[in-house]
C-alpha cells in the first residue's frame, strides 16, 4: 500500500466524469488499497479516485465505523434534506454550507465486482453524496450556499 498525492483544487482532472470500471483486478485491488491509506492519512472521510489523478467510478469512505469501498456507485434513493458544513481534501482551507440528503441508498459493487446496496443517513448520506459528486467533476464548492470562515 502506498499514500498518494492528493489532486487540489484548479487541478482540471477534479472538473472532468469518471468512467466505469470493467476490470476487478489486482491493480484495482490496491488502488482501493492506496486510496483508503490515503484517505486515513490525510485524516479524511472520503476519497474518490479522481482526487488520486484517476478517472473511474471508485471511492472509499470511513465515517467511523469501518471502511467501504465502493466501485461503479450510483444514488439511486436519497431523501431528505441537512445543511451542514463540509470540507474537501482537494480544497484544503476551504469550508462551506452545503446542501445534502438526509438519507440515501447506492448500489455499488464490491472489489470483486459483486453488486450490493448500502443505506446512509446523516453523515454517511453526505459522504455518499460528496464523493459520488467528485465522480461527475462536481465539487462541493460548486453547490456551497455559504462559506465559513475557518
Amino acid at each position: 500500500m502506498a499514500i498518494r498525492e492528493v489532486v487540489k483544487y484548479g487541478d482540471e482532472i477534479l472538473t472532468k466524469k469518471c468512467r466505469p470500471v470493467e476490470k476487478f483486478d489486482e491493480k484495482l485491488h490496491t488502488l482501493l488499497d492506496d486510496m483508503a491509506e490515503t484517505m486515513y492519512e490525510k485524516d479524511g472521510v472520503g476519497l474518490a479516485a479522481p482526487q488520486v489523478g484517476i478517472l473511474r467510478r471508485i471511492i472509499v469512505i470511513d465515517c467511523g465505523e469501518g471502511l467501504i469501498e465502493l466501485v461503479n456507485p450510483e444514488i439511486i434513493r436519497q431523501s431528505g434534506e441537512q445543511l451542514e458544513g463540509e470540507g474537501c481534501l482537494s480544497c484544503p482551507g476551504k469550508y462551506g454550507i452545503v446542501s445534502r440528503p438526509m438519507y440515501a441508498t447506492v448500489k455499488a459493487q464490491d472489489r470483486n465486482g459483486k453488486e450490493f446496496k448500502i443505506k446512509g443517513e446523516g453523515l454517511l448520506a453526505k459522504a455518499f453524496s460528496h464523493e459520488i459528486d467528485h465522480l461527475d467533476g462536481i465539487l462541493f464548492l460548486d453547490k456551497v450556499i455559504e462559506f465559513i470562515e475557518q
